[in-house]
């Protein structure tokens, strides 16, 4: 079970398969192994899969001090920072980047910041600017207490963080949603900034997001392309996983066309 240290914090990854590189990016409350039924099959195709916890998700535990940092404005700059120290330190030079919700956040300022390192960029269910104050937005979306989710939602967050961290980090994450849910959130400025070529994959039946939201990503993308998934809800990658794999598959194709 490999570790590294970045930014004097441990950070669980896991590295399989050989080929093109590929990094997918976890959701706001899940870590690397929501993509585990996804990265067999990708391995199988010829690629090498990286998927990693980000600080405070998973086995990457957190710090005494990560309240305070999950809300500071250095937390979204320094989600690039470690993504970026991930690569350089296994000598990645250039890969394509899978983001799911928040993972797609992450992966869109990789890409801005970072356009020779980026090959690609398809991320989903990802929001691209809100309407009213996030934490206006996460009290109506989410139960305030992790006893008033559904059973197999807690038995996803014990999973992927432990029982005890799980629940702490549920309580106050649908709160907060982290320094991207404080105020008023806006991927609009971020989006005009990358330059590879990227994949919008949006559900029509999301509880969180409108399909609205997918299209305007698509549309604050240069190289952008946009697949709705119909009936989906917000969870693409459990919902329609063969349709996702597919998607990603010919979108990856197609860069070498």
């Amino acid at each position: 079970m490999p570790f590294i240290e970045i930014a004097g914090r441990e950070i669980h990854y896991q590295d399989q398969g050989q080929g093109e590189v590929v990094i997918f990016l976890h959701h706001g409350f899940a870590a690397s192994g929501m993509w585990d039924h996804m990265v067999s099959e990708v391995v199988k195709w010829g690629y090498r899969v990286i998927c990693y916890d980000r600080y405070g998700y998973g086995l990457s535990r957190p710090g005494a001090d990560y309240w305070n940092f999950y809300l500071s404005s250095d937390f979204r700059p320094a989600m690039v920072r470690e993504l970026e120290g991930l690569v350089r330190f296994l000598g990645i030079e250039r890969f394509h980047l899978v983001g799911q919700c928040e993972g797609g956040v992450v992966a869109v300022d990789y890409a801005g910041a970072y356009p020779h390192k980026t090959a690609s960029l398809s991320f989903s269910s990802t929001q691209c600017f809100s309407e009213t104050d996030m934490r206006t937005f996460s009290t109506g979306k989410f139960p305030a207490r992790f006893s008033d989710l559904e059973p197999s939602f807690q038995e996803k967050l014990v999973k992927w963080h432990g029982e005890e961290w799980g629940r702490e980090f549920y309580e106050h994450a649908c709160i907060c949603g982290g320094a991207y849910g404080v105020d008023y959130f806006d991927l609009r400025p971020a989006l005009a900034k990358v330059k590879a070529a990227s994949l919008v994959i949006f559900p029509d039946r999301s509880k969180l997001f409108q399909v609205e939201q997918g299209l305007a990503l698509y549309r604050g993308l240069p190289a952008g392309q946009l697949a709705v998934l119909p009936g989906c809800g917000h969870n693409t990658y459990e919902h329609r996983p063969q349709q996702y794999l597919k998607l990603l598959k010919e979108f990856w194709q197609g860069l070498d066309e």
